[in-house]
């Protein structure tokens, strides 16, 4: 029988319509430790994030401090904010937001005119020293993330070229408590610049000050990472119910010793992926080839 073009029409009204494509799921890439004018494989670690970020789709990329080496930026017009980030995170999947912390040696330039900075940017996102996003999932949900500035928590900066006085740490402690009660996110993340605890522990990678300041709060907060830089390392370990991620990889790196805790350590050149995804948070650390060198799926709170 010969189909008419009424009978044709009328079949395709009632063929089931395709099921929409789902959204991919919601991530962001970390980076920490970054800003030297494109030196110490700078440039050639933002090239692979570039990649991968055209791959991954991440929604922001994180700067976990440290920005401008060696000592901070002198104001809104400095050179650097040019030859250590317009001009390295140039290529187009890096035009996305940009939310920031402040590392100590940001501490040792103007730490005002990187707030300022978000007036004129497009994508630098520093509102203030310490402050909350949300990272909405796609499901009706949103992540709960927390950028803290731990420079002033760090006491023997105090009376340095580190310029922490006038700070007030309890304050923001106290604001981190407050919001992370108030929360009812099921992923809540906690961003700062230094370690709390680390994969390789002891004296001068773990910190104490903020072991003692930070860590009794993300563990009554439910907490499910903290990430960070400062260490020129990928580290991973958890902690009473907290992944400690470090990831201060941007440039130049440190040599790394054996792991004292249970987790992964090395140092590489790269960067930090997350994904939200039905099993859970998945990180995972890549390097300046692109491949993953650890990989792990986090549960949410």
């Amino acid at each position: 029988m010969t189909l008419t073009r009424r009978r044709l029409l009328a079949a395709a009204a009632l063929a089931p319509l395709p099921a929409a494509a789902a959204p991919p799921p919601a991530g962001f890439f970390l980076i920490g430790d970054w800003g030297r004018r494109g030196t110490h494989h700078q440039r050639a670690v933002a090239a692979t994030m570039a990649t991968a970020a055209a791959a991954r789709d991440p929604r922001w990329i994180i700067s976990a401090g440290d920005n401008f080496y060696e000592d901070g930026v002198t104001g809104i017009d400095d050179p650097q904010w040019r030859q250590s980030y317009e001009d390295i995170y140039h290529q187009p999947a890096l035009q996305r937001p940009w939310p920031v912390v402040l590392g100590n040696h940001d501490y040792r330039g103007n730490v005002a005119a990187q707030i300022a900075y978000s007036a004129r940017s497009v994508r630098w996102q520093l509102p203030a020293r310490y402050y909350p996003r949300h990272l909405p999932l796609g499901d009706g949900t949103a992540a709960a993330l927390f950028f803290l500035d731990t420079s002033p928590f760090i006491r023997k900066y105090l009376g340095t070229t580190t310029r922490i006085a006038g700070q007030d740490p309890a304050a923001q402690l106290a604001w981190l408590r407050q919001s992370l009660a108030a929360s009812s996110a099921r992923w809540k993340i906690v961003i700062g610049h230094h370690p709390v605890y680390t994969a390789r522990g002891g004296p001068g990678h773990d910190q104490p000050d903020l072991i003692a300041a930070l860590a009794p709060v993300l563990r009554a907060g439910g907490v499910c990472a903290y990430l960070n830089g400062h260490d020129h390392t990928m580290q991973f370990t958890a902690r009473d119910g907290t992944a400690f991620i470090t990831c201060g990889t941007g440039s130049k790196i440190n040599p790394i010793g054996p792991a004292r805790r249970p987790g992964f350590v090395a140092s590489a050149h790269g960067f930090l992926a997350a994904r939200f995804q039905p099993g859970g948070l998945r990180i995972a650390f890549v390097d300046i080839t692109g491949r993953e060198r650890f990989a792990r799926v986090l549960a949410g709170g």
